[in-house]
């Protein structure tokens, strides 16, 4: 075979898998909880993180926090895409295939996502350096803005493997219910960062200032040492699944991919309704494309908070399925949902009620503080429609019914990207009206998801026509 995998010595035996508790039965709630508060609260203080490197950037002035701002779509969506999306689909085949019982597909399923990660990877990367500069002049940048976008664009990209490797590979270990070691790789690798992160912009110690490239570089850092760390544990012997090199198979690919590729589109339309929205706004000028990215960056602090608890949900779901137990995943669907949309409502009444507090904690300047009002006290009051769909999309992951969840995204981008863009570009709306268009946009999105669940897309024979179980054979 490999070298990789003569390594293994024949005679060592991999530590027995054991379902993690409560996945199969008992208490819902408390089960999920138990696996969504590690990663929801290590992908909280990562989110912070960025924010504080926002905090940073904006001694730099206001083209350089402009500047990050406009890159900010496009790298959440590599982000979103490897985590939720085929990192979806990776956490998904790995939970049904265990729930199944089905121990070497689903190692063999840690290679193939490390494939994935790296033809992904490769892809950001070009599509950064080919596109990004095309796609940050439409956004609105121009001058010292756009220079802050190339060279922050450039350097963050330049480590899109690393992202890919990192997210695809905690994705197989939270579907098999680890969710340990994926969140004490991202707490000790947020502590470099944090550290790295304003060193290298502003140049301290024996660090060059290097400005906003500083940034990019302190990012790709970080990505690096968790990839490593991740792709070590996997080769050790405390890891209950171990990372091999196995003969390709197209069947685990399509595992994968039959959740992960709806499940990238989904990620796709959530970042061109931002990046819509985002060049909408950047016809007001710089002040306003300011003043919107940092009261938007509140949106992504629900996606950290839904997706540990979205792990956990794929776990529970998947492994239910794979075990026939049809009506306890669509309970823990429910209750998953509901947890979603108290959390992120709470989260945005209080934005909504409070919006200085934010956009204060990054610019004094009265009209980048007015735009970042506007747009909380417009849309920040909705974001519970926003986590329960998000909740329910991660849901339907493990169950390999993703379809329905994406038709009601590709609504929520018609209504708030192109719908919002226009009404701006060709009718000369305001921002407040574009801000209003986007809150009915998240309305929609949330209501249209529930309902595809009442409406029985989880219905018992849906289901199983969309999972195709094959013996390892064939």
């Amino acid at each position: 075979m490999t070298a990789l995998s003569r390594r293994e010595s024949p005679t060592v035996q991999a530590p027995a898998y054991k379902m993690p508790p409560g996945v199969l039965d008992g208490p819902v709630a408390p089960t999920m909880l138990r696996l969504a508060v590690p990663t929801t609260l290590v992908l909280v203080v990562q989110t912070l993180v960025g924010v504080a490197e926002t905090y940073f950037v904006g001694f730099l002035g206001t083209e350089a926090l402009a500047g990050v701002a406009l890159v900010f779509p496009m790298l959440m969506l590599m982000q979103m895409m490897a985590n939720g999306g085929i990192g979806g689909g990776v956490s998904s085949a790995v939970a049904r295939t265990l729930g199944a019982k089905r121990r070497e597909d689903a190692e063999a399923l840690i290679w193939h996502a490390v494939v994935l990660a790296c033809a992904f990877g490769l892809l950001f990367t070009a599509a950064a350096f080919l596109a990004g500069p095309t796609l940050y002049r439409a956004m609105g940048g121009a001058g010292p803005t756009l220079t802050a976008a190339l060279t922050y664009s450039g350097v963050v990209f330049a480590g899109s493997i690393p992202v890919w490797v990192t997210a695809l590979l905690s994705s197989a270990l939270r579907g098999a219910g680890n969710v340990t070691v994926p969140a004490l790789v991202i707490s000790s690798g947020t502590a470099l960062l944090i550290i790295l992160s304003p060193a290298l912009i502003f140049g301290w110690g024996p660090f060059p200032r290097l400005g906003v490239a500083g940034g990019g570089a302190a990012v790709v850092i970080y990505y690096l040492f968790a990839a490593l760390a991740l792709m070590l544990y996997l080769r050790s012997s405390k890891s209950l699944l171990k990372l091999r090199i196995v003969p390709l198979r197209t069947r685990l690919f399509k595992d994968i991919m039959g959740v992960g590729l709806l499940s990238a589109i989904g990620t796709i339309q959530v970042n061109l309704t931002v990046t819509f929205v985002t060049a909408a706004v950047g016809r007001f000028g710089a002040d306003a494309i300011a003043g919107y990215g940092i009261a938007s960056r509140l949106d992504y602090i629900q996606i950290p908070l839904i997706f540990g608890l979205g792990t956990a949900m794929v776990t529970m779901v998947g492994h239910n399925i794979g075990a026939g137990q049809m009506a306890r995943a669509r309970r823990v669907a429910w209750i998953g949902a509901s947890l979603a949309f108290g959390m992120t409502e709470f989260i945005g009444l209080a934005a909504a009620i409070f919006p200085q507090a934010w956009i204060g904690l990054f610019s004094d300047d009265p009209r980048v503080l007015a735009m970042g009002t506007l747009y909380l006290r417009t849309v920040a009051p909705v974001y519970g429609a926003v986590g329960l769909g998000l909740a329910l999309y991660f849901a339907s992951q493990g169950a390999k019914r993703v379809l329905f969840p994406v038709l009601a995204g590709t609504v929520r981008m018609i209504v708030a990207a192109f719908i919002g863009w226009s009404a701006v570009a060709w009718f000369g709306a305001g921002l407040s009206t574009l801000f209003q268009i986007t809150a009915l946009a998240a309305v929609s999105y949330g209501l249209l998801t529930a309902a595809a669940m009442i409406g029985g897309a989880w219905g018992r024979h849906a289901i199983h026509r969309s999972l195709s179980w094959k013996s390892p054979a064939e």
